[in-house]
């Protein structure tokens, strides 16, 4: 089972804001021994978000979208997923309820009494407007749903409240998929050789052990270490300690100079 991540608005690629969301993604699935295989950053139009989404929907990935969800003028997400699965936006009884009851407790602490009527309030109820068919999110922050449509799972785009949800759809959908595969790391630096030089090396560790894979990540340098390139090997936990020693021999073969991570 594969993972994705969109994050969805204009404020990421303007950079007025800075994104919190993929890093704090790859934190959660990780402690439940999963990864991200996939993430796309697109901004507030409504053409563009109903594209990757008809895309991704039709996938099998299981999906979490940030962002959008809103309503105001610039949240699109709700109708854009409508618009990709072609049904229509349709009032969520439960989600109804839930934004009527953060209505009245936002105004008893502010010692008034809610009017449910008036037009801001009308308009708030937009916010349980969701594809026909999708299910809740609940949102500890201040109880305001996303929702799931499928293997897709739509929530806010502030972090307080995005990174909540998404770890309830994981434990609550998910945690059959957790630490399923046994996965292991090992990496070492290597000082002086270009990255030309050991490329046969890695494609050689990929055909003989193909439960693991290779990753060079060259280095400049700072002013803590010389230029550099990590190479390493990940996967199955077995098949990387043996293809890490056979890379270890072969570097010590071409005497080049390694740190082991």
């Amino acid at each position: 089972m594969a993972f994705g991540l969109i994050i969805v608005g204009d404020e990421i690629l303007s950079g007025k804001r800075s994104d919190k969301h993929l890093p704090k993604v790859i934190e959660m699935l990780g402690e439940r021994g999963l990864q991200l295989a996939w993430a796309e950053i697109v901004g507030d139009d409504p053409a563009r978000i109903t594209a990757l989404l008809r895309r991704t929907l039709a996938g099998p990935d299981v999906v979490f979208s940030c962002g959008g969800i809103g309503a105001t003028p610039d949240d699109h997400t709700r109708q854009c997923a409508a618009a990709a699965l072609g049904v229509p936006l349709a009032l969520h009884a439960q989600g109804k309820l839930l934004i009527q009851e953060r209505i009245r407790e936002t105004a008893r602490e502010a010692g008034q009494q809610a009017d449910l009527d008036t037009p801001d309030n009308l308009q708030r109820l937009k916010m349980a407007e969701f594809p026909e068919g999708a299910s809740l999110i609940p949102n500890p922050y201040n109880r305001i749903p996303g929702f799931t449509i499928g293997r897709h799972h739509f929530v806010p785009g502030f972090p307080v409240m995005a990174a909540p949800m998404i770890a309830w759809v994981l434990d609550t959908l998910y945690a059959d998929q957790f630490h399923r595969e046994a996965r292991a790391e090992r990496a070492l630096l290597v000082y002086g050789q270009p990255e030309s030089l050991l490329t046969p090396l890695m494609e050689r560790l990929e055909a003989r052990y193909p439960a693991i894979r290779v990753f060079s990540l060259p280095s400049v340098g700072d002013a803590q270490t010389r230029r550099h390139i990590e190479l390493g090997v990940k996967g199955e936990p077995e098949q990387v300690a043996a293809a890490f020693a056979d890379m270890r021999a072969e570097l010590v073969r071409m005497t080049a100079e390694v740190e082991v991570l």
